[in-house]
């Protein structure tokens, strides 16, 4: 299944998605601060319970000899994605490679027609996929999802309260729909992985204390304009956050599990807001850098910082 031969590099795989608050460009400050025991050969399991893009996972999958991962995520539409990736890859490339061909022949015109052509089917099938039953349809579905999430605008994965994806047409000149020796190289990497569609606390029954778990959930909003909790029909909202952290404090009291988490640092705009340094308050709090917008105007994306959360 790699498409690698014996001698040569390996390829590094990278997230088949673009992710809002994806963590790929954080990966070097995360992985610093990765818990001793990974590159020791001591944890034997990795649980992630927001997958979303999956850079983190990626990441350790690739770098690290974990033996058991187990992946989740509350919104169905992403595990779907990832199991397709997992099981057929290639009908997912034939089906991605025929996106392409056809998109790029077109007009500017024509390709914002063909876009939503394929967003209204998309949204359409919603209705009658059987989420719970693995079939053709699955396929067809992860191939739209990529394509539009490659197209729309700023690359950015909404939907309503009803689960339909609502974002526009990007006006991309060349996007990157997807590449092929990627798909191959994730599909291989997710054949040790467990993936399963559940709020964060469905991690419980696997979480041992030879396992690190890395929490990304939505993040908290850091001003009235910004918004990181839409990408599932189920909002994220303070009481979520405060439902995490006490679960992360849970699995810190009954478990010697190493755990990490990230969020946004409400200080970025309000120095007074503790919010975060409160609710894991006893644990390591360090903040870390990444380029993103603090509201909806792209001049002002900057330096801002993230919070990270140990128990080690």
């Amino acid at each position: 299944m790699t498409q690698s031969t014996p001698g040569t590099v390996q390829y590094e795989a990278k997230p088949f998605l673009k992710w809002a608050g994806g963590k790929s460009q954080l990966l070097r400050q995360l992985s610093s601060f990765y818990p001793a025991e990974l590159a020791a050969g001591r944890i034997h399991r990795y649980v992630e319970p927001f997958l979303g893009g999956g850079a983190v996972f990626l990441d350790i999958a690739q770098r690290f000899d974990v033996a058991q991962v187990y992946l989740f995520d509350i919104n169905e539409e992403i595990i779907l994605a990832y199991t397709v990736v997992k099981q057929d890859p290639q009908a997912l490339i034939e089906l991605l490679a025929e996106h392409r061909e056809q998109y790029t022949m077109l007009t500017e015109d024509a390709r914002a027609g063909y876009y939503y052509a394929i967003r209204e089917r998309y949204n359409a099938h919603r209705r009658r996929l059987d989420f719970k039953a693995y079939s053709d349809a699955w396929v067809e579905r992860a191939a739209d999802m990529i394509f539009l999430n490659k197209t729309c605008f700023n690359g950015l994965y909404r939907v309503n309260s009803r689960g339909f994806f609502n974002v526009p047409f990007g006006r991309y000149k060349k996007p990157v729909i997807f590449e092929e020796q990627n798909i191959w190289r994730i599909s291989e990497l997710l054949q040790r992985a467990t993936l399963a569609v559940g709020a964060f606390d469905s991690c419980a029954a696997v979480v041992d204390d030879r396992t690190f778990v890395y929490f990304d959930p939505p993040y908290r909003p850091i001003s009235t304009t910004s918004s990181f909790t839409s990408y599932a029909r189920h909002r994220f909202d303070d009481d979520d956050q405060r439902a995490l952290g006490a679960f992360f404090r849970k699995l810190a009291k009954s478990t010697a599990a190493k755990l990490m988490l990230s969020n946004s640092d409400p200080k970025n705009l309000d120095p007074d807001d503790d919010f975060f340094d409160r609710l894991y308050a006893g644990f390591h709090i360090q903040r870390v850098y990444a380029n993103r917008m603090i509201n909806s105007k792209a001049d002002s994306r900057g330096k801002i910082t993230e919070i990270l959360v140990t128990n080690y």
